[in-house]
């Protein structure tokens, strides 16, 4: 599991590097191009520094092995910066927004044309990095890197929105110079929608929310196949960060010695830990078996 946590700190790390980059190039850009779109873009990728910085110290600490005032680790730490990274998401489609209607009231010159290379090779560059991370967020199972990616994908959604806009601009001639800034209004639109979806997610985990039948199945799935289980009564599973917590009501032979029970009971944690490696902790309670009415 902590080769995860490295994995997850090396693509915030690489996202950090990208969008200082990145916003450093939009905002000469849209100062000397004369557009807001660019600008707006820039500042996101500015505010998308610091949100790379929150899922690097939140993997950081999330990766920490429980201890006694932790007993159940430090996973909630990447599920808080998760929550961070949408807020922050949040707070500049706000602030695009409010900028963008100031400036469609404002009379200015049309953007530059040569503005449109560079927003072509931001959003190849956005994409590219988008699919990367959200391959490893997939593959690592934290949502706070998933953000890190949606990040990307929303900057590279504002530059083509931005895109669309300076075309339209340019192609219209005088009158249509609001058209880069109607683009920025949009995209605040597109980078709120995803702040408010990452927020959501992170909020259900943090409310210990039951994950998926993709997650739990499997667990029930490798308890019900070991040897002496005769039913499985509940399974209630929660998310800490990247990792898994089980709490599962085993059924089993009520003659059988409380030894051999505790014995079960241990098969069965060791069984869902092998074929589950993000189950972080299981707590298994045994039940006498009372019939097919009693399961499920």
């Amino acid at each position: 599991m902590q080769s995860d946590f490295d994995r997850g700190v090396r693509s915030a790390q690489l996202s950090m590097i990208a969008n200082a980059v990145l916003a450093l190039i939009k905002l000469v850009a849209g100062v000397v191009g004369n557009s807001y779109a660019l600008i707006a873009d820039a500042v996101e990728s500015s505010a998308d520094i610091f949100s790379s910085l929150i899922v690097w110290g939140g993997l950081r600490i999330a990766s920490r092995d429980p201890d006694e005032d932790y007993p159940f680790g430090y996973g909630k730490a990447e599920t808080v910066a998760t929550a961070t990274v949408s807020l922050m998401l949040l707070g500049a489609a706000i602030g695009i927004a409010v900028e963008a209607v100031r400036e469609i009231k404002t009379p200015h010159h049309a953007p530059a044309p040569w503005t449109l290379v560079v927003l072509v090779a931001v959003m190849i560059v956005k994409m590219v990095l988008g699919r990367r991370i959200g391959a490893v967020a997939n593959e690592v199972g934290s949502t706070a890197v998933k953000a890190d990616a949606w990040h990307h994908f929303s900057d590279a959604i504002t530059s083509a929105a931005a895109f669309v806009g300076i075309s339209i601009a340019l192609y219209k001639g005088p009158g249509w110079e609001m058209a880069d800034d109607y683009a920025a209004l949009v995209a605040s639109v597109v980078i709120a929608y995803n702040g408010v979806s990452m927020l959501r997610t992170s909020l259900q985990d943090l409310m210990d929310r039951q994950p998926g039948a993709d997650i739990a199945e499997p667990v029930r799935r490798v308890a019900e196949r070991v040897p002496g289980v005769s039913a499985i009564e509940k399974l209630h599973v929660r998310r800490a960060g990247i990792a898994f917590h089980v709490e599962i009501h085993v059924q089993a032979d009520p003659h059988m010695p409380l030894s051999d029970a505790h014995a079960l009971g241990g098969m069965v944690k060791s069984a869902i830990r092998t074929a589950q490696p993000r189950v972080r902790g299981v707590l298994v309670h045994m039940e006498p078996f009372q019939g097919e009415s009693a399961a499920g």
